[in-house]
């Protein structure tokens, strides 16, 4: 299987480190959907990372409808998902969390990097920053009772998303959000980063 994307997407990372520690073998494809894109084009049409490549050549797009695959390919051992229950719904609910944070932290940097400053909208850019500070906030305080991760003695898939869009945002938009409001996550996230799947798989 190959997976294709940049890892300084929060998606693409979200998968790769996910793989690793469901121990699925993988090749990593660094295709940008900006500086690559006749290329990236060739392999998914709609040029959106990541896509996975399966060995029969199928491709599929969108971190958590791949994650959802893989999962299929594994004992339940090593699955990151809990398998159902209220388990499984708190782990969706953080994801979720997780998620919004990291669309509200990439709409920040496009808005930022892609538009010209003339011709950005305020209001809007003001708006995702709120939304990712509130997202930012609840897991906040979901993270503050972790020992270390949030459910279970081993990082599950929540674990993985919460601290990749952390990552992300300190990597982009640390001075929108600094980690000394939310010292929890600055903890978490480093426990997370130091892991041998997170360390093997740097956004930069």
């Amino acid at each position: 299987m190959q997976l294709v994307g940049m890892l300084d997407s929060p998606y693409v990372r979200r998968v790769a480190i996910s793989m690793k520690l469901m121990d699925i073998d993988f090749e990593h494809r660094p295709v940008s959907v900006f500086r690559h894109f006749d290329a990236f084009r060739e392999v998914n049409p709609v040029v959106k990372a990541p896509t996975l490549v399966c060995d029969d050549g199928v491709a599929l797009m969108d971190s958590t409808l791949i994650l959802d695959y893989l999962e299929s390919l594994v004992a339940p051992a090593r699955r990151l998902m809990p398998p159902g229950g209220l388990e499984r719904r708190e782990a969706l609910r953080l994801i979720g969390f997780a998620l919004a944070a990291c669309d509200k932290c990439v709409a920040l940097v496009y808005e930022r990097e892609q538009r010209p400053a003339e011709r950005r909208h305020e209001p809007w850019y003001e708006r995702s920053l709120g939304q990712a500070s509130a997202a930012f906030s609840v897991l906040e305080d979901e993270v503050g009772s972790a020992s270390p991760w949030l459910k279970g003695p081993e990082p599950n898939a929540a674990d993985v998303a919460v601290a990749v869009a952390w990552r992300f945002a300190q990597y982009y938009n640390a001075e929108l959000l600094p980690a000394w409001k939310f010292p929890a996550l600055a903890r978490y996230s480093a426990t997370a980063e130091g892991l041998p799947a997170f360390v093997s798989t740097p956004l930069d």
